[in-house]
């Protein structure tokens, strides 16, 4: 428990509680569960032949195969349906390079989120102190969101081709026994796919997580605060400069006053004295 206390006292664990750290702890298990569920798959599809000779029938023939998913190394055998001989059957296509690539990036995804974590709660200060560290951070955010959706969409494809190349239809396709009328060829059980449709989601929603993740990280880079500072300099300028111009109403007031006043004297004298001047005249 001290030792605990003291790493608890040492790290600033608050800022997991922050879109920007919370953020990556998600990034960190998404991660895992998308390279998990892609790298750790076996599946197995099964295949019938029914021979004219019952004697050289395999009614239950088992295909394994799993990742990197090089199918054209997966082989199985199968009668001939010509006495005991048998044939060496090999699955078509290899759609390794798309399955590593998915895997790899899972990888250094859930490295770096957990780099990233390490040094948001332990060296939390030289990250905001150091104006590089941010930017790594963002370029790299950045890059992962692209990488996530390159990967995703290229492993999603893969995994429909694969999803063909091991359909029990298709393998049967493969072996000589069934191309001959009189024999029968058949399906016992096709291999689940709920793993790797589960590693496709995964890997989308990882792109989800670090796109979103990009504003919150760019929040914290010399640009935006660059930004920030320009815009709070011009709104304090422009309110200083419009609390120095003055409003000359008083003026105003006095000159609007004594001009009105003006002629307003004026022509009250003109009327008092001018009315008994034409009056006299007329008498």
């Amino acid at each position: 428990m001290d030792t605990a206390d003291q790493l608890a006292s040492f790290g600033t664990f608050q800022v997991l509680k922050l879109p920007l750290g919370f953020i990556r702890v998600l990034e960190w298990l998404f991660a895992i569960f998308a390279f998990a569920t892609c790298g750790g798959y076996s599946g197995q599809l099964r295949v019938s032949v029914d021979c004219m000779e019952k004697a050289s029938s395999n009614l239950s023939i088992g295909i394994d195969f799993g990742y990197p998913f090089r199918l054209h190394q997966v082989s199985f055998e199968a009668p001939v349906c010509e006495g005991i001989r048998r044939e060496s059957v090999f699955l078509a296509g290899d759609y390794s390079s798309s399955a590593e690539f998915f895997v790899t990036i899972a990888v250094f995804a859930f490295l770096y989120s957990l780099f990233a974590m390490v040094v948001y709660i332990f060296f939390q200060d030289k990250y905001r102190e150091n104006s590089r560290g941010p930017l790594i951070d963002f370029v790299v955010t950045v890059v992962f969101s692209f990488m996530w959706l390159v990967s995703s969409s290229a492993w999603a494809k893969a995994l429909s081709d694969v999803k063909v190349a091991t359909d029990p239809d298709e393998v049967q396709l493969l072996i000589s026994a069934c191309k001959v009328q009189t024999n029968k060829c058949g399906s016992v059980h096709g291999a689940r796919w709920s793993g790797l449709n589960t590693s496709v989601v995964f890997g989308y929603l990882n792109f989800v997580l670090w796109a979103g993740n990009i504003w919150f990280v760019f929040k914290e880079t010399i640009w935006h605060k660059g930004a920030s500072k320009l815009v709070g300099a011009s709104s304090e300028k422009q309110a200083s400069t419009f609390s120095q111009q003055p409003y000359n109403q008083g003026s105003f007031d006095q000159s609007g006053s004594y001009n009105t006043q003006g002629t307003l004297s004026q022509s009250s004298e003109y009327s008092q004295v001018g009315g008994p001047t034409s009056f006299s005249n007329q008498m």
